[in-house]
């Protein structure tokens, strides 16, 4: 058998170089997966995003409903899991934390717990406790605050789902919100 002559072999591998046809399909395959991780970058940003607004939201629509009060009592608070969940339509909220505070500020300016409720019908803090993370510009001595702090776990969809388990994949969105009482000088609780 004759051995390809080296002429033979520079001319193909010339004609090889010059050939364009499947170019596309190349670039095609190379940048597939770099827009594939884009996409799915942006979706999981939305859906964070989304669920991060609702939880915001919520805890700012708990804690206006709350402070156009005079009194409250836990039934009334435990509606407020049901304001939570119209709100996050059409989002699963069963998991959300929901913890109520009415908190005093004495007139030196100190804020206090004045009672406070959580849904699972605990007692997330003690009357009396202070409170360190009011923000300054609402510490006005003689008056009285509502906080609502709400959590929701969660996971994200797309982000590797064979390979990180469900734990690693899940993330908790918690806010904390602070109003002032509507009427009156304070909302008493009347069973918390």
């Amino acid at each position: 058998m004759p051995h390809p002559k080296p002429r033979g072999i520079l001319t193909k591998l010339a004609r090889l170089v010059r050939d364009r046809q499947g170019v596309g399909s190349v670039e095609f395959a190379i940048l597939a997966p770099i827009l594939i991780s884009l996409y799915i970058c942006c979706f999981e940003l939305t859906m964070g995003l989304s669920t991060a607004k609702r939880v915001t939201r919520s805890a700012a629509t708990v804690a206006d409903l709350v402070t156009q009060q005079t009194s409250v009592n836990t039934t009334f608070l435990s509606t407020m899991l049901d304001v939570t969940q119209a709100i996050f339509v059409p989002y699963d909220a069963s998991a959300v934390s929901l913890k109520i505070t009415g908190i005093t500020i004495d007139q030196t300016k100190t804020p206090k717990v004045l009672w406070s409720w959580q849904q699972d019908g605990g007692l997330p803090y003690a009357a009396g406790t202070v409170i360190n993370d009011v923000p300054d510009d609402m510490k006005t001595a003689n008056s009285f605050l509502v906080r609502a702090e709400l959590s929701v776990p969660h996971t994200l969809l797309l982000f590797l789902p064979g390979l990180l388990s469900t734990d690693t994949r899940s993330i908790t969105i918690s806010r904390t919100f602070y109003d002032r009482q509507r009427v009156g000088d304070s909302i008493t609780c009347s069973d918390c």
